[in-house]
């Protein structure tokens, strides 16, 4: 996808998201993030949205100033949704306003910060509106062809050099000596093949044998990889191979719902 169309995604993400939680008990627990409530989702989503706008606006080559310039959810749910989408429409607004070679600064180490925004905020409406579908006891319903663009985003970015370097924990508990990892979505196009080397996860669009292949519908992998569904709860998903690779996988993940 182009940035013009993760944008696009972002709105129509972020519309569902504040359709959903709009008028929500700010106290009602989400279980895919045990140290969060509704409210906390509620600004996470919209305060970053609107920090990755700060960064795009102004060009910045350190995210200090957008950091300190944080804007927090309003408390009453009843304003929540038409926060949440001014938010959405003023990120659009800011990357109709560059090119994709705008320096921009990002943390992934690739200095591609136009289009990793673009691609990041996508995957985090995806992602985050299933926790929100989570604490609401509700349906959550995604195209394949964007769960696809969303674990593309996924595994991208915790395969980068700027989150091993960020997070040496999970750099740790992921280096290995060369096992790999297929992760198949069987109704979208989308492979990939992660390969665990001893200074980072080496990862490649394409089919390839594996120690371990996980495949089925493009949503159920986003919701496993991402720790929203537990695996046993995804029954559409085939796994073969060593098992052990995928729990160890899963398990030094755990950062991503704190």
């Amino acid at each position: 996808m182009e940035t013009s169309a993760y944008l696009d995604g972002v709105v129509e993400q972020t519309r569902e998201f504040a359709d959903l939680v709009d008028g929500g008990d700010a106290a009602a627990p989400v279980p895919t993030c045990p140290k969060w409530k509704l409210y906390d989702l509620v600004d996470h989503v919209g305060s970053v949205q609107r920090m990755v706008t700060m960064l795009v606006d102004d060009r910045m080559s350190d995210p200090a100033d957008a950091f300190a310039r944080y804007v927090p959810a309003p408390a009453d749910p009843a304003r929540w949704r038409d926060w949440l989408n001014d938010g959405a429409a003023e990120a659009q607004r800011a990357f109709t306003s560059v090119a994709d070679d705008t320096p921009v600064w990002d943390p992934s180490g690739a200095a591609a910060g136009v289009p990793f925004w673009s691609r990041r905020l996508f995957g985090e409406a995806c992602v985050h509106r299933a926790d929100g579908t989570a604490a609401l006891d509700a349906d959550y319903r995604l195209r394949p062809e964007y769960a696809v663009e969303a674990v593309e985003d996924w595994l991208d970015t915790l395969t980068s050099e700027g989150y091993w370097e960020n997070r040496p924990d999970f750099a740790d508990g992921m280096r290995g000596e060369g096992q790999t990892l297929h992760f198949h979505a069987t109704d979208a196009t989308g492979e990939w093949l992660a390969r665990r080397e001893r200074d980072r996860v080496a990862l490649e669009r394409k089919h390839g044998e594996a120690d371990l292949t996980l495949s089925g519908p493009a949503t159920d992998l986003l919701l496993v990889i991402s720790r929203r569904r537990p695996l046993a709860a995804a029954p559409s998903l085939e796994i073969e191979g060593d098992r052990a690779l995928l729990d160890r996988w899963i398990e030094h993940m755990d950062w991503v719902t704190d």
